[in-house]
């Protein structure tokens, strides 16, 4: 059961626009046996319907601009295979450390130099 509520609570961050591989890659190294590598691998699973309905939501909405979307498309596929052939062959506990730090970096920023006087 709590895996439910770790997934129903990741996937309403996700759909805030947050990211809800922030709560459920640590949840699941926390409360399952799994691996940092194996948590990533579920996070990135569970990903996929999520930026479907995202995506097919915006292109409804006319929010994406369709002339950034192929190199966008061709670079984020080069650093996919980059990021997961890293993953693979690091140490568990090194990517979790370096998740971490990564996650805390990202706090400092939303917190101290994201422009907050941006309105949409």
């Amino acid at each position: 059961m709590l895996l439910v509520f770790i997934g129903l609570f990741s996937g309403i961050i996700g759909g805030m626009g947050i990211g809800g591989g922030t709560i459920l890659i640590p949840a699941i190294i926390l409360f399952t046996d799994l691996t940092q590598q194996q948590a990533q691998s579920v996070n990135l699973i569970s990903f996929i319907p999520v930026a479907a309905t995202a995506l097919i939501t915006h292109f409804k909405n006319k929010n994406i601009e369709t002339h950034l979307c192929l190199p966008l498309t061709g670079f984020g596929i080069i650093g996919a295979i980059a990021g997961s052939l890293l993953a693979v062959n690091l140490p568990p506990l090194l990517l979790r450390k370096l998740f971490g730090a990564f996650l805390f970096l990202m706090g400092l920023y939303e917190f101290f130099w994201k422009d907050k006087s941006r309105t949409k």
